[in-house]
C-alpha cells in the first residue's frame, strides 16, 4: 500500500470523522441516561470510568492526557444533562431526511436516531423521547405502509406535521475525482428517484439500507470510484464533498411527516387527523364522508390500510380545529357510525418550500 503525506492525511480525516461521530454518540447516551437518574452527579460512576482509562492507557496514549480528555468529556456530559433538552426520535442514521424534517419542525429539539420505526413509537410511549417524527406519505412513493400500520394501534397523539422537499445530492469522499466515479450507493427508493440521472452519467446503482447510512459508509471507508446519494445534511455531517445537488429526476418529490407525542396537543391547531374502521356494509364509508361534506370541512387526506382484523382502517385528515363546534359535532356523528374511532390529534402543519 502506497504511503505518503496525502494518504496519511486522508486517513487522519477519516479517523477524525469517526472520533466526532463517536463523541456525539456518547453524548446522546449521556443525555438518555438522565431519564433514568435521580441526579446528575455520580462520583462513583465517574471514578469507575477514570479507573478504566488508567488501566487501558497504552502506547502513544499517555494516562494523564487521557484522564484530562475524559474529564472534559464528562464535564460536557453533565452540562448537557443539566439542560431541559427535548429529544426527538427518528428512524435512520444521522443525516436521514427524517432528521432534516425534525430540524425543520423544531430546531431546538435534539434528533435521536433509532434503528426501526417501531423503536420510535416504543421510545416515545415509554417516555425515553419527548417526540417522535415519522414519514407517512411521499408524492412519488405513496404511503409509508409500515408507519401507517403502527399508527392504527398506537396510543400516541399527533401534535404536529411537516412536509419537506426531498432533494438528493451526489456526494463523495473529499479528494475523489468525480470523473472516476463508477458506483453510487443509496437506499433503493432514492436510487429509483434518480434513475435517469444515473443512466445519463453511466453510474451503476448499488442498493444500501439507508441514504444517510451510505454517506456514513463513504466517510468511514474513503472508497475511491464510489459516490452516494444522500441529503445535504448527511454530506455536511460526514464531511463529504457535494458533486451535484438536486439529482432527482422529478422536482415534485415531497414527503410528509407526523410528529408524535405521549401527550395530546394543548394548543389550538388548524388540522385534525382521525382513524376509524367501518362495518362491511354498502355505503358506510360514504356515510362518514357525507358528514364532512355537509359541514363544509375540507378533507386533505384519506387512506385505507388493512388491519389485523381482516378489515380496513381509514386515516382521514381535514382542515379545522377540534375546538370548533361544527367540528365537534361532525366527530361525534362519525364516532357513532364507525368502529375503532379515534382522534389522533389536532395540530399545525408546516410546509417547507
Amino acid at each position: 500500500m502506497r504511503m505518503d503525506l496525502e494518504s496519511i492525511r486522508k486517513n487522519i480525516d477519516i479517523l477524525d470523522g469517526k472520533i466526532i461521530k463517536l463523541l456525539n454518540d456518547r453524548m446522546e447516551q449521556a443525555v438518555l441516561s438522565r431519564k433514568f437518574k435521580t441526579g446528575i452527579l455520580d462520583t462513583s460512576r465517574e471514578e469507575q470510568i477514570y479507573e478504566k482509562i488508567r488501566e487501558n492507557s497504552q502506547n502513544l496514549l499517555n494516562g494523564d492526557f487521557l484522564l484530562d480528555l475524559y474529564k472534559t468529556i464528562i464535564t460536557e456530559s453533565k452540562n448537557l444533562q443539566s439542560k431541559d433538552l427535548k429529544l426527538m426520535a427518528f428512524q435512520g442514521e444521522h443525516g436521514a431526511y427524517s432528521e432534516v424534517a425534525a430540524k425543520g419542525w423544531d430546531s431546538d429539539c435534539v434528533p435521536m436516531p433509532c434503528m426501526e420505526f417501531a423503536d420510535v413509537f416504543e421510545g416515545v410511549k415509554n417516555g425515553l423521547y419527548d417526540y417522535g417524527i415519522v414519514p407517512v406519505e411521499n408524492t412519488l412513493g405513496g404511503i409509508v405502509s409500515q408507519v401507517n400500520d403502527l399508527m392504527i394501534h398506537t396510543d400516541l397523539f399527533v401534535v404536529g406535521a411537516i412536509e419537506i422537499p426531498i432533494s438528493h445530492c451526489l456526494v463523495t469522499y473529499r479528494g475523489n475525482d468525480y470523473r472516476e466515479i463508477r458506483e453510487v450507493y443509496s437506499h433503493v427508493q432514492a436510487l429509483a428517484q434518480c434513475r435517469h440521472f444515473l443512466a445519463r452519467n453511466k453510474l451503476t446503482p448499488v442498493q444500501f439500507y439507508d441514504t444517510a447510512g451510505a454517506a456514513k459508509m463513504l466517510s468511514e471507508k474513503g472508497k475511491k470510484n464510489v459516490a452516494a446519494i444522500s441529503s445535504k445534511l448527511a454530506a455536511q455531517l460526514y464531511n463529504l464533498e457535494i458533486i451535484k445537488e438536486s439529482v432527482e429526476d422529478h422536482d415534485i418529490n415531497r414527503t410528509r411527516f407526523l410528529v408524535l407525542s405521549k401527550r395530546e396537543n394543548k394548543e389550538s391547531g388548524t388540522k385534525c387527523s382521525i382513524v376509524f374502521s367501518t362495518a362491511h356494509k354498502s355505503g358506510t364509508l360514504f356515510g362518514v364522508l357525507e358528514q364532512f361534506a355537509a359541514a363544509d370541512l375540507n378533507l386533505t387526506r384519506i387512506e385505507s390500510v388493512p388491519n389485523q382484523k381482516g378489515t380496513y382502517a381509514f386515516f382521514l385528515d381535514f382542515i379545522g380545529s377540534n375546538e370548533e363546534e361544527n367540528v365537534k359535532e361532525v366527530l361525534k356523528k362519525v364516532a357513532a357510525i364507525s368502529d375503532d374511532f379515534r382522534v389522533l390529534g389536532c395540530y399545525n402543519e408546516v410546509s417547507v418550500k
